[in-house]
């Protein structure tokens, strides 16, 4: 077990949205989130499962939704609303533990992002929670069945949902994961395109054979990575292609960015006019909160489960959907999907078959 810094903090939430594809949430606002909790004299501690008894209930807090901004019109269709005195998500994992009448030893990410990383730390330290060093998707993923849980087959019975209001509600039993996708998207739309979930509850000794291992130090590394290099001035790019394992896709201009706010979901393209050695070439990126599959020169290039990863070289900052500008210098990386994903039963329920494109996933890194 070990005590997180702010330093450590930043470096893990910088390393998640860059594995966040995109997606995952802002960065921004989970940086705040931490700061909340160091403000008010919470501590993290990030543990292992050697660190938990087998008894030990765990819980997944995260949240769902849209990751576009609001609409004047949604604005204003919320306005008469008032928000909750306390946190959503703290109130979401007390409406869990009130539900089960038992109190959670820990929490664990859903996913690695800027947001939803934040999270699950910022619940962690608020409850005087551990944080077990892993997540059950080893990136950041669109939908509730995109888990290493589904794959595991862990009930994902009962699930809290809260959303800003305190309006709150568990669902007791549901078909499968794909149909709670569905259930509590449907809640999201209805709540300012966002709600605090918490779900999978169960033992350590369920959970440790059920997720990806060590994947909050692989963010840690990776973030450390890139802010190292950031502040050498150097080749932050590099650093995290090398971080991660991964390998070089694309550099240009942003020459157009569009996108929709659809079924509780940001739909969205990214097309790239390439520059250097890319110069006479063409890349898209398709995404679904998350980058999906790209076409270079339009070819199917890379696709999940391998991660797509964008740059915006003029900030020098992960770039997260859908802010992409046009006139934007980008750098594109892909790193290999965890193992898990490349698995038979992985590609059915995280390939580009899933998001209706019927080509065979192939490995590029």
């Amino acid at each position: 077990m070990r005590t997180l810094n702010r330093e450590d903090l930043v470096n893990i939430l910088y390393g998640a949205a860059i594995l966040g594809t995109g997606g995952g949430g802002s960065l921004t606002e989970g940086i705040e989130l931490i700061d909340e909790a160091l403000a008010a004299g919470k501590t993290f501690r990030l543990a292992s499962f050697d660190d938990l008894a087998p008894e030990d209930l765990i819980g997944t807090p995260y949240g769902c939704g849209a990751i576009s901004p609001l609409t004047e019109a949604e604005r204003k269709k919320y306005a008469r609303l008032p928000e909750a005195q306390e946190n959503f998500y703290i109130l979401c994992m007390k409406q869990m533990e009130a539900y089960m009448g038992k109190e959670l030893k820990a929490v664990i990410s859903t996913e690695l992002g800027g947001h939803n990383t934040a999270t699950a730390l910022y619940c962690g330290a608020m409850a005087d929670k551990l944080i077990v060093d892993g997540d059950p998707a080893g990136r950041s993923v669109p939908g509730l069945q995109h888990s290493t849980y589904y794959l595991h087959n862990v009930p994902m019975c009962p699930i809290s949902v809260m959303n800003k209001f305190g309006e709150g509600a568990v669902v007791t039993s549901v078909f499968d994961d794909e149909r709670a996708e569905d259930l509590v998207r449907a809640l999201a739309v209805v709540s300012q395109n966002i709600v605090a979930v918490m779900d999978h509850v169960n033992t350590a000794e369920v959970l440790k054979n059920a997720v990806i291992r060590g994947a909050i130090s692989q963010s840690e590394a990776i973030g450390k990575a890139f802010l190292t290099a950031k502040a050498q001035g150097g080749d932050f790019v590099s650093a995290v292609t090398e971080a991660g394992k991964g390998k070089p896709m694309f550099r240009g201009v942003v020459t157009k960015s569009t996108y929709e706010t659809r079924d509780g979901f940001t739909f969205g393209d990214t097309e790239i006019r390439g520059a250097g050695e890319y110069a006479g070439h063409t890349l898209r990126v398709w995404y679904q909160n998350e980058n999906i599959i790209s076409w270079l020169d339009g070819e199917i290039f890379v696709t999940v489960p391998d991660l797509i990863c964008l740059f915006d070289l003029d900030e020098k900052m992960p770039q997260l959907n859908p802010y992409a500008r046009e006139g934007e210098n980008v750098a594109v990386i892909a790193l290999p999907a965890p193992n898990e994903w490349t698995t038979q039963r992985g590609l059915e329920i995280f390939g580009p078959r899933f998001f209706g494109y019927d080509v065979d996933y192939t490995p590029y890194c």
